[in-house]
């Protein structure tokens, strides 16, 4: 999959728990130790404590659909003979105010295009899935729960 190499997050100090957690099949995110909240996207600092660093922990990887999106042309090249295809924002349950982006896939190992537009409803029950799109990081998808 060396072609989605350019479309691959840099790893650094700030992120590497997330990918670490997703090539062992857990969902990291982070809590700031000050104020309890969960943070993500990745940070070197919480936003809402005097703690430099946020600390890491593994949640549920369960949530619900908040919106979604499907794509069209022009697309990203990589990704443009799996069209149409969806992007889904995900509403965790640990705290619904976090969102992380993805794409909802009918089962493990799916193509990105496999669930029909007309299936994905707002509020429906996901969990994550780890896909490899490299050995280095694999990808957090979604399947209904």
């Amino acid at each position: 999959m060396d072609d989605f190499a350019p479309l691959m997050p840099p790893i650094d100090e700030t992120n590497a728990a997330f990918w670490e957690g997703a090539r062992v099949g857990e969902l990291r995110v982070q809590r700031c130790v000050d104020s309890g909240r969960l943070i993500f996207p990745p940070r070197s600092r919480s936003p809402w404590g005097r703690h430099v660093e946020p600390a890491w922990e593994v949640v549920s990887g369960r949530g619900q659909i908040w919106s979604f999106v499907i794509p069209h042309p022009p697309l990203i090249p990589q990704f443009s003979e799996l069209a149409p295809y969806n992007v889904i924002l995900v509403a965790l349950d640990e705290d619904p105010t976090l969102r992380m982006v993805g794409n909802l896939i009918s089962e493990p190992g799916a193509a990105i295009n496999s669930v029909p537009s007309q299936e994905i409803e707002i509020g429906a029950r996901v969990r994550v899935v780890f896909e490899a799109e490299s050995e280095e990081l694999p990808l957090p998808r979604w399947v209904r729960d």
